[in-house]
């Protein structure tokens, strides 16, 4: 029994072809097309040859393919041919008889063994249905589960990266659970075994030239696409003929189609630019429609995401290749070719795996997941009934049970409870969407293709992930795009005010032999080192105390869901582009010891991590360093609580104390504390509520007055005698009092001294006694 679908690809001089198949003595001819250009398939598809083949494989002849071409004055000349070797492959077991492993014949799904299946499907969703009960009431070891279990289900696919990084297992950038709802395949979708290259319905033969024997490196002048189905008859006349195959056919005209093509990113591209990477960008190719803007490159990288939508309009079968082109962005055009691949969209519109729209996870019929077929899931079931000649489904009243090839199912064999995500649908579709996934159709997905380029055949250039969706105009309007768009940052505004420092370490010595520091903080944001700041300095702390009320303001771009902050910059001052950079949302503070005349002294760093913050400590008596190489604690359901880290992004505001450590023989060693308080804002926010840097204009959310700092803390140059003051009295005034007091006990003993003798000559020679008479006489 042969299929003949059509002619593809044939060159434009070919007026109205014809196909002619030999095998074993038998010629087959069939209608002509009246005209390629506007109708490429036969107007009779279906044939029926009988032959006297042999029974062993090894021995049965080829079949052989001749495109004939009609002429003026009957001419027919020959514009192809092909050779099908090999035809034991398709052959079919007699109605009757049992389909080796279970399988169905090719463009033709058993009914025995979908009704296997069927049949299974109460016994495993009634299963699966008890246990997820249990697990609805208890947590993962029999334990009470969290509350918050239903919020996170609600939430799980807020966008559909969350969907895809799921699926990558990447549980921090989905913001989803465990559960994978995206089916991602390492391989194009015709290369995965279920789906038989999606050539169930037809395969493609091409044709080469005509005259002598195709050789490897020949191009075909064109396509025959169709089916050959070879299987015994009976020797008995009086036994009925088996049934014949291609009984429900689609409509062989062309179709009128809407195709979105999903470019999600590329990797493994090889570099074209100097710089060993490469700038691409995509090109879309259905018929003479191209769609892809040079400027919409993505500069300097060999892994590109694109998270682009195309969407284009042909004819089906005339615009069935679908291309996707990567190229090289250069100043100067033209750009290079990475690689191409090439899309046959008419195999997934006949395919009956039905892989010309993936099907949902889940029935939704508004948000982000919301089902974007022509066909609701029940006219979709009811479609797949009758592609494969199976009796249609019969739902109840509520919709909440169906009958399908004499099973009934029950919606509570699928769901033991009610769907918690927004917007669940109708129940009805619900189950007949679950229906379907029993039926191993193509799902949601996300396939990898590979490039390759047209100078070095055979040679992958690359590979992207995309897929592809094909909605014909005859079914209606389809539902909404799918949004890709990749996630874009939001600005935010972190203000850390440094209020104290204590207990710091104590690296200078006075000119008296005192221990002190003149202690500073820097701080700035991991990856932003020319947003870094510091305070002014806290000169002669004596104990490592400081005092500051200096306030940091950094502003960053966060992306929310993947929790990394995005750095846009240009490697080289040369560059054109800006590369774009995503790492951990990281403050770091460094406290310093100034010195005029030598290199400052590092005493102690803190870094901390925004989305994993530790819990400060109100009381620096109880700011201790977390011991290196310290595990995370498990989640403990039983009245135990998570580590103690908080995320900024969620808290917003915190104050206390945390430690400052320093790296010391391999070990890090406790080095002083630093109260601070940290506040994040949104762009938005942050220009409602202003704020200055230092103590600058305007000095507000909070006000931050002048540090009270003591006397002694100012720098020497300034007051000499109140340096001599503080650095001398203040420690050795005892001493001091002393020596004066023993100075001034020598100073009157030297005084005493010096002043006895010419006291005791005096008290002798009296020289005043001798005046005295002499003033009386007179």
């Amino acid at each position: 029994q042969v299929l003949a679908w059509g002619l593809r690809g044939l060159r434009s001089g070919v007026r109205a072809p014809s196909l002619e198949v030999h095998c074993g003595g038998q010629t087959l001819r069939t209608p002509t097309i009246a005209s390629l250009a506007t109708n490429p398939n036969f107007p009779i598809n279906t044939f029926l040859m009988t032959l006297h083949l042999p029974a062993e494989e090894e021995y049965m002849p080829p079949i052989r393919l001749r495109v004939l071409d009609t002429r003026d004055f009957g001419y027919r000349p020959e514009v192809g041919q092909a050779c099908v070797r090999g035809v034991g492959q398709p052959c079919c077991q007699p109605h009757g008889e049992r389909q080796p492993h279970g399988l169905p014949p090719p463009g033709r799904v058993s009914s025995t063994h979908l009704l296997g299946s069927l049949q299974m499907l109460p016994r495993i969703t009634a299963e699966k249905g008890a246990a997820d009960k249990v697990r609805t009431r208890t947590g993962p070891l029999g334990t009470p589960a969290p509350c918050q279990a239903a919020k996170e289900e609600e939430d799980e696919d807020d966008d559909w990266w969350s969907k895809f990084y799921a699926a990558m297992g990447d549980k921090v950038k989905s913001r989803a659970g465990s559960k994978n709802r995206l089916k991602i395949y390492s391989c194009e979708l015709e290369a995965v075994p279920e789906f038989q290259g999606l050539k169930d319905f037809c395969q493609t033969f091409p044709l080469y030239p005509p005259g002598g024997h195709p050789a490897a490196g020949d191009d075909p002048v064109g396509e025959f696409k169709g089916l050959f189905h070879i299987y015994p008859l009976p020797e008995d006349p009086e036994v009925p003929p088996p049934p014949r195959h291609f009984q429900e056919l689609p409509p062989s005209r062309p179709q009128e189609c809407l195709v979105r093509v999903y470019v999600i990113r590329a990797f493994d591209l090889p570099p074209r630019d100097r710089n060993g990477l490469c700038d691409p960008y995509v090109r879309v190719s259905l018929g003479t429609k191209t769609l892809g803007q040079r400027d919409q490159y993505v500069p300097n990288t060999l892994e590109p995401v694109f998270g682009r939508l195309f969407e284009l309009t042909g004819t089906i079968p005339m615009e069935k290749d679908l291309q996707v082109s990567l190229l090289d962005y250069d100043l100067l055009p033209p750009d290079q070719e990475i690689g191409t691949t090439t899309i046959d969209l008419e195999n997934r519109l006949l395919s009956r795996f039905r892989a010309h729209c993936g099907l949902p996870a889940a029935y939704r019929t508004t948000g982000p997941g919301s089902w974007r077929d022509q066909l609701s899931p029940s006219q979709a079931l009811q479609h797949f009934a009758h592609a494969r000649g199976l009796p249609a489904p019969k739902f109840s009243t509520e919709g909440t049970a169906v009958t399908f090839r004499d099973q009934t199912f029950f919606l509570s064999h699928f769901e033991s409870s009610p769907p918690t995500h927004w917007h669940p649908g109708a129940p009805r579709e619900r189950l007949a969407l679950h229906v379907l996934h029993t039926c191993h159709l193509v799902p949601e997905h996300l396939e990898t293709r590979t490039l390759y380029n047209s100078t070095q055949p055979g040679l992958e250039q690359g590979k992207v992930q995309m897929w592809v969706d094909i909605f014909p105009a005859s079914l209606g309007p389809p539902g909404p795009p799918v949004d890709i768009t990749p996630r874009k940052p939001q600005r935010y505004e972190l203000r850390c005010v440094v209020w104290n420092t204590q207990d710091m370490d104590l690296r200078d010595t006075s000119l008296v032999g005192q221990q002190m520091s003149d202690i500073y903080v820097m701080g700035w944001l991991d990856g932003l080192e020319h947003q870094r700041q510091r305070t002014d300095v806290h000169y002669r702390s004596l104990r490592g105390d400081g005092n500051f009320n200096w306030r940091f303001v950094f502003s960053f771009e966060y992306l929310v869901a993947e929790q990394l902050c995005v750095l846009p910059r240009k490697e080289h001052f040369w560059s054109l582009d800006e590369t774009v950079l995503k790492v951990p949302p990281k403050l770091i503070l460094q406290v310093w010891d100034n010195d005029k005349f030598s290199a400052d002294d590092f005493l102690g760093v803190l870094e901390l991590e925004l989305t994993r913050l530790p819990q400060p400590a109100q009381d620096p008596q109880k700011c201790t360093p977390t011991p290196q190489g310290t595990p995370p604690s498990s989640w403990l359901w039983w009245g135990a609580q998570a580590p103690s880290q908080l995320s900024l992004f969620q808290k917003r505001r915190v104050k206390g104390w945390w430690p400052c450590t320093v790296q010391e023989g391999g070990k890090q060693r406790l080095s002083g504390k630093l109260e601070l308080s940290l506040e994040l804002l949104t762009a938005k926010e942050a220009e409602e509520r202003p704020a200055g840097k230092g103590r600058e204009d305007p000095n507000m959310y909070p006000t931050l007055p002048a540090p009270l700092r003591p006397e002694w803390s100012y720098l020497w140059l300034r007051a000499p005698l109140r340096t001599l003051r503080y650095s001398i009295w203040g420690k050795h005034r005892c001493r001091i009092s002393l020596v004066l007091a023993l100075l001034l006990l020598f100073g009157l003993l030297l005084t005493f001294l010096y002043a006895t003798p010419g006291y005791l000559a005096m008290k002798l020679v009296n020289p005043l006694h001798s005046l005295h008479p002499a003033a009386s006489e007179h």
